[in-house]
C-alpha cells in the first residue's frame, strides 16, 4: 500500500449517520466538570468556546461538524483537510512512510504518524478559531502517556470538546462502526475497535454524545443543547 493509499485508508469515514442521545461523562472516564476551566501561566481563565469533535472512524465528526457548522453560521475546519502541512512541518517523509508500510504494515505506519498527529492537532488549534473542528480519529487516541498529556494540554482550554459514539456499549459501538465503514483488512477493524476502547478518548472528552437513534439534524441539536455555545 503506497502512501496516498495509506492516506485514503486512515481517512475513510461514515458520511450517513443514521443516529444519539447525549449525556456528559460519567463513571471511570467521567470528568469531575463537564467544562472544564483552564488558568494560563499569567493566572488568567482560559475558556475557548469552539467545539471539537472527537471519536472513532465511522463515528460521523465530518457529517456532524458540517450540520453545526451550518446550523450556527460558522466554519468547519477538519483535521483531514490540515493534517499533512502540519505534518511536513516536523520532517514527515512520505518514503519513510511506504517503506514502514512494506515491512510493517499499516500498523507500522499508524505508530511512525504519532508524533506528526500530535502536533498537527496542536497546530490546528493554535490556528483556527470560531469555527467547528473535526479530528481524525487517530488525533484523539494516543498510546504514549506524553503524547496523551500533550493532547490533554493542548485542549484543556476548551470547554466543549465532544465524544461521538453509537451507543455507551462498546461492542454495540463497535458493530455499528463496522458496519458503517468499508474496511478492507483485519488490521483496520482491529485498529478502529482500539479507537473505541482506548482511554484517550474518554480523557480528552467533556461530553459524549450517543448517536444511535437519531438523526444528523438531532445530533446536533443534542450537541448545541449540551455545550457551552
Amino acid at each position: 500500500m503506497g502512501d496516498n493509499q495509506n492516506k485514503a485508508a486512515y481517512n475513510k469515514s461514515c458520511h450517513s449517520l443514521p443516529a444519539a442521545a447525549g449525556t456528559p461523562l460519567r463513571g471511570a472516564h467521567a470528568h469531575p466538570r463537564y467544562v472544564k476551566i483552564s488558568i494560563s501561566a499569567n493566572g488568567e481563565k482560559m475558556n475557548r468556546m469552539e467545539i471539537v469533535l472527537i471519536g472513532p472512524i465511522g463515528a460521523g465528526k465530518s457529517t456532524i461538524g458540517k450540520t453545526l457548522s451550518e446550523k450556527m453560521n460558522i466554519p468547519q475546519c477538519s483535521m483531514d483537510e490540515h493534517r499533512w502541512k502540519y505534518y511536513e512541518e516536523i520532517g514527515y517523509d512520505s518514503q519513510v512512510a511506504e517503506e514502514i508500510d512494506r515491512s510493517d504494515g499499516f500498523i507500522g505506519v499508524y505508530r511512525y504518524w504519532k508524533k506528526f498527529e500530535i502536533h498537527a492537532l496542536e497546530r490546528l488549534l493554535e490556528e483556527h478559531r470560531d469555527c467547528v473542528i473535526d479530528f481524525g480519529a487517530g488525533h484523539s487516541v494516543y498510546e504514549d502517556d506524553q503524547l496523551l498529556e500533550r493532547a490533554k494540554s493542548a485542549l484543556s482550554m476548551f470547554s466543549n470538546v465532544v465524544l461521538l459514539l453509537p451507543s455507551a456499549d462498546l461492542e454495540e459501538s463497535i458493530n455499528t462502526l463496522n458496519s458503517r465503514t468499508e474496511f478492507e483488512s483485519e488490521d483496520d477493524f482491529a485498529l478502529n475497535r482500539h479507537f473505541v476502547e482506548h482511554k484517550s478518548n474518554y480523557e480528552l472528552a467533556k461530553y459524549v454524545i450517543y448517536t444511535n437513534g437519531l438523526s444528523v439534524d438531532e445530533v446536533a441539536a443534542e450537541i448545541m443543547r449540551k455545550v457551552s455555545v
